[in-house]
């Protein structure tokens, strides 16, 4: 079998699950009735996984059988997404509990799939794979996120009854994973290194991190270089839940009342198309420009996107060109500036562990957008989206000047 087959499925697998608990659960909490605080805030719990997932890959490098492991979280994901569907008549809590259950499987399957990959093909293959494993993975965001969406808004018009559209999807979401496990049962073959079992505890991989926790402490002003990522993120992490709000909230309420499929397709398919695109021109920019003079264009362009949504509460949207026009430019900026955040990452990991920058950005990224993606909800409903979106855009200059001060501490961060 050619590796570009199983690549391409097994990362397009791998976003169907983490594209819902991502993405898709606030409309799910949001449509079954929980408030603006509340569905932000269970939402937000969901990134516990991605920060926690870690802690587990010395165990899941040393356990080994990489593919039966795969094929093994791929069949609990399997029930959990049909779980996931019986849990809407039975309320919140329940829906909530099968969407952790759903996220923790995510990221250990993220982690079992990137170890397989890495031992079935040599560093250079790897690199040619890469725009590959990336572009498979977007599109299945794009489906999952967009159609997935579109399509529960459209069995909401058929049946009239929104738990039973939602545990429709899900049902038909579960179904399709189910088709790339299957696949990946004739497809997989076990890699010709490092799939022999290794007694190796859970615990013995918790203290593992801990101990590279230990030797980045050690690093000359790591903990400026975390609050620098975080004052980074401010204005994402506040933005995150709250444009989803914005777009869905009633008009009375200062929302602009779209349906669930506009959202799916504004931000589902529009806004991860322009995430993606900002990310690969980032990329491209980094590999050919100096990050020392990157660091501030990008650092101003990542904190950009929340104006967009305050100039959209001034001069509101008339049509769904509009909108996507305007979550276009967004989620570009976002995309585009995201990038950056790798350079004091690697800072933290040092130049002795260089090799831990990798490691490091999703669970740092994670906990630094956590706690204001969980105020977030709290502040819409206190302040309104006028008055939240304007305060938002202000919290980026206020970032870049206390950057520019923790700057001043270190040497460049590049």
């Amino acid at each position: 079998m050619r590796p570009g087959i199983w690549i391409s499925t097994l990362f397009a697998a791998e976003e169907i699950p983490s594209a819902i608990v991502t993405f898709v659960a606030l409309l799910m909490f949001l449509q079954i009735g929980a408030s603006i605080t509340i569905s932000t805030a269970l939402a937000a719990l969901l990134f516990l996984p991605c920060i926690l997932k870690s802690f587990l890959r010395t165990w899941v490098r040393r356990v080994g059988h990489f593919r039966e492991v795969l094929l093994l979280i791929e069949g609990l994901l399997c029930i959990t997404l049909f779980t996931l569907a019986g849990a809407f008549t039975q309320g919140i809590w329940y829906v909530f509990g099968a969407l952790m259950l759903t996220s923790f499987l995510v990221a250990w399957h993220e982690l079992a799939a990137r170890m397989y990959y890495e031992r079935m093909l040599f560093s250079r293959q790897q690199r040619y794979y890469t725009n590959l494993k990336i572009t498979s993975a977007q599109l299945a965001v794009i489906l999952t996120y967009g159609v997935l969406i579109i399509l529960v808004g459209n069995l909401e018009v058929f049946f009239r009854q929104i738990r039973h559209s939602w545990a429709m999807g899900c049902y038909m979401t579960a179904g399709a994973f189910m088709f790339f496990t299957v696949l990946h049962i004739l497809i997989l073959r076990n890699p010709q290194i490092g799939n022999q079992m290794r007694k190796y505890s859970m615990g013995a991989s918790v203290m593992a991190e801990v101990h590279v926790i230990e030797r980045i402490r050690k690093q000359p002003h790591w903990w400026v270089y975390v609050l620098c990522v975080f004052l980074m993120l401010v204005p994402q992490s506040l933005m995150f839940f709250a444009r989803v709000h914005y777009l869905f909230d009633k008009v009375a309420n200062g929302g602009l009342g779209c349906t669930i499929q506009e959202i799916g397709f504004a931000q589902g398919t529009v806004g991860v198309i322009a995430f993606t695109l900002g990310l690969t021109i980032g990329r491209s920019l980094m590999r050919w420009i100096p990050s020392e003079k990157l660091f501030w264009p990008l650092t101003l362009v990542l904190g950009l996107s929340p104006a967009v949504y305050l100039f959209m509460t001034i001069e509101t949207p008339t049509d769904l060109a509009a909108l996507c026009v305007a979550t276009f430019h967004a989620q570009l900026l976002f995309g585009l500036g995201l990038c950056i955040c790798r350079v004091p990452i690697a800072m933290i990991s040092g130049e002795r562990y260089r090799n831990c920058a990798n490691l490091l950005s999703v669970p740092l990224v994670a906990t630094c957008m956590l706690l204001p993606m969980m105020a977030s909800g709290w502040l819409v409903s206190w302040l309104g989206y006028h008055q939240f979106f304007l305060i938002n855009t202000l919290a980026a200059p206020v970032c870049w000047i206390l950057i520019k001060c923790l700057h001043k501490t270190t040497s460049t961060p590049s």
